[in-house]
């Protein structure tokens, strides 16, 4: 930011594109030898504007807005500054008996999951995770991250991050976000290891983790002498694991993804001993935090044990080869449908990226060691009877160039349907996927053959306990105050409102925030939620790029996926404002040019009236041209089309 002297001259000069400006400079000597009839000559419009201490002649100073300049004048002087940053918000301080919690992410979405646990001298991390864009709503993203703005600010602070469990929402975002945190210690299951070292492994800049590999039952000390106990949690993937952070006010406690094991709607003895012996001594539980995702289900979700024995059942029954279809995620029940496989005297044939990392991690790490001769290729299995042959694929959700897609359309090299075949897709239907999952059964049933399907059979169940369950964990736990995380929040509060209805939990100890980045202190006495927040705007993988992303942009693309674009391109004289040749329009997404001729020819008449308005006074000033013919023709097409393209004018004057 400058101070101009009094006997500058500030001048905006086009530099090729309209919307990118700089400002020039002149001195007193420099303005006398510079005459109207030169700046006529100039290739390109100048704005003049004459000196700012001459009270005689009228100044007039137009700036271009995409730079948002404006002019303030102290003392007898003019600054001139762009559009003024964001004012930071001032994070209170953390009281020394505090503890303070921050999600940032997982409170407002399903997904994204990241929690920071902060001491006076520490701070904790548990999960990093990503949220998976849908085109609807973050078009053109890959990915959705947390923020860690927060955390790169305080990162000489960070002593470990705990995660729970291998599922890419708890440990995705890794590879683009550790190194921002100077790469501190990682405390988490050997299997989870494995995955987050597969993850960065396409991330040749990271260095090597250091990693803390613990397991269930096991109490660690981190920082200034934070115990951290470990209990084990049931999930769809081995190595799932809960922490309890033990502070000097008590336990704060994160179990991740849960469900529980039961019989007949009764917790096992093994789910009853990890929470409720979270306790002991003086160490009471002060805070927890649990997962919502199924908070809006009521009753008990089902074993995961059943669902295992039904999807084995049906492949002993099978006369033909059997196609199992299922997220790759779900490792427990792919190595125990595995050796169920095996049992019956058939074969294994492993179709599609993700499930061959998966389980290759998973025999890497020693969490599964197959039977010998078990896993086959498809060359292989086309030399056995078919119903000694399955096939574990990966695209239950219709993913178009998966492996269960390309095989329904006939597109997979080696591998073809017939009538004989078994179809069992063991999982439930991702929201927004609904459309993509029809067209995969379509092709399937194109085929003859049967297929088996959770709302129809049981071979599915969900990794996230439903209402009862969830309902059960916080009574078991007992703790002082509660926090619903991972869901939206509309999920949030029906977790809230069945913990208070039905198990009788105090209203004023429930936590529930409205947004990622939301800050609470607690104590053993009192939370506190500060209007303050740490930064959570959208960061996201864009491509190559990593960062934030402005709501314009998405709103734009959002736009162009559901309106299209209308370019304009007109070449003006400067000297007389008039048009040099008739506009030329370009429509993209909007209409088809050849089928809407009458529309273009009306609109390139408008376009001529816009510019002869809008060039009547010299110098034109080009910014005034381009946004009254977006104005005009933006306003022309809505009416005559009833949609909103996005209109672009290109204004070149020679």
């Amino acid at each position: 930011m400058t101070l101009l002297d009094k006997n500058v001259k500030v001048e905006e000069v086009p530099t090729g594109s309209p919307k990118k400006r700089r400002i020039k400079l002149k001195t007193t000597t420099d303005r006398k030898k510079t005459t109207r009839t030169q700046a006529r000559k100039n290739t390109q419009t100048e704005k003049t504007s004459r000196s700012l201490t001459n009270k005689n002649k009228k100044t007039q100073m137009k700036f271009s807005s995409s730079k948002r300049i404006s002019r303030i004048q102290r003392k007898g002087q003019t600054q001139l500054r762009g559009k003024p940053r964001e004012r930071k918000m001032k994070i209170p301080e953390l009281a020394p008996d505090d503890i303070r919690i921050i999600p940032l992410g997982g409170v407002e979405q399903i997904g994204q999951n990241m929690t920071i646990l902060e001491t006076k001298d520490d701070i904790f991390v548990i999960d990093i995770g990503i949220q998976f864009s849908s085109e609807e709503e973050t078009p053109g993203v890959d990915y959705i991250i947390p923020n860690t703005k927060y955390l790169v600010e305080r990162k000489d602070k960070i002593r470990g991050v705990f995660v729970t469990h291998g599922h890419l929402d708890h440990i995705g975002a890794f590879p683009y976000i550790i190194d921002q945190l100077g790469y501190p210690p990682v405390y988490t299951g050997l299997l989870t290891k494995w995955m987050i070292d597969k993850r960065n492994a396409e991330f040749p800049h990271l260095k090597k983790l250091n990693y803390h590999i613990v397991e269930a039952g096991q109490t660690v000390t981190v920082g200034n002498d934070m115990k951290v106990r470990v209990f084990p949690v049931t999930h769809s993937i081995p190595d799932s694991l809960g922490f309890s952070f033990e502070t000097k006010q008590g336990n704060i406690i994160f179990a991740g993804d849960t469900k529980l094991e039961h019989k007949n709607q009764v917790p096992v003895q093994r789910e009853v001993d990890a929470y409720t012996k979270l306790e002991h001594g003086d160490q009471k539980n002060l805070l927890f935090l649990s997962d919502s995702t199924n908070s809006e289900q009521p009753g008990w979700s089902k074993n995961e044990n059943d669902i295992v024995e039904n999807i084995i059942q049906l492949i002993g029954e099978a006369t033909g080869r059997v196609f199992l279809g299922t997220f790759a995620s779900q490792l427990t029940r792919v190595m125990a449908i595995m050796d169920g496989a095996h049992a019956h005297g058939k074969k294994i044939v492993i179709e599609g990226r993700s499930m061959k990392n998966n389980i290759d991690i998973a025999i890497q790490s020693g969490r599964y060691v197959p039977p010998k001769g078990l896993i086959i290729s498809s060359e292989e299995a086309n030399q056995l009877p078919p119903d000694k042959v399955v096939y574990l694929l990966t695209g239950s959700q219709g993913e178009e160039f998966a492996a269960l897609m390309r095989i329904s359309t006939k597109k997979h090299p080696k591998i073809r349907f017939n009538q004989r075949d078994t179809i069992i897709l063991s999982s439930s239907i991702i929201p927004g996927n609904n459309k993509a999952v029809r067209r995969l059964k379509d092709n399937l049933s194109r085929h003859g053959l049967r297929i088996v399907q959770y709302q129809t059979s049981d071979v599915h169940a969900s990794g996230h306990g439903n209402q009862d369950e969830l309902l059960w964990i916080q009574k078991a736990i007992g703790a002082k105050f509660f926090m619903p995380v991972h869901g939206h929040h509309s999920m949030l509060r029906a977790h809230a409102q069945a913990v208070e209805e039905r198990n009788g939990f105090p209203r004023e100890n429930i936590i529930i925030l409205p947004a990622n980045g939301a800050i609470v202190d607690v104590n053993k006495d009192r939370f506190i939620i500060h209007k303050e927040k740490a930064p959570n705007n959208l960061t996201v993988v864009d491509g190559f790029r990593i960062g934030d992303i402005q709501d314009a942009v998405i709103r734009d693309r959002k736009t162009l996926t559901q309106e299209g674009i209308f370019v304009i391109i007109v070449n003006i004289d400067v000297r007389t404002g008039k048009l040099r040749k008739s506009p030329d329009i370009i429509s993209r997404g909007f209409v088809y040019m050849k089928d809407s001729q009458e529309l273009i020819t009306e609109a390139r008449h408008l376009i001529k009236k816009s510019i002869a308005k809008s060039t009547e006074f010299k110098p034109i000033d080009f910014d005034l041209v381009k946004k009254n013919l977006t104005d005009d023709i933006a306003r022309f097409l809505v009416q005559n089309t009833g949609k909103r393209p996005i209109v672009i004018p290109v204004v070149l004057g020679v």
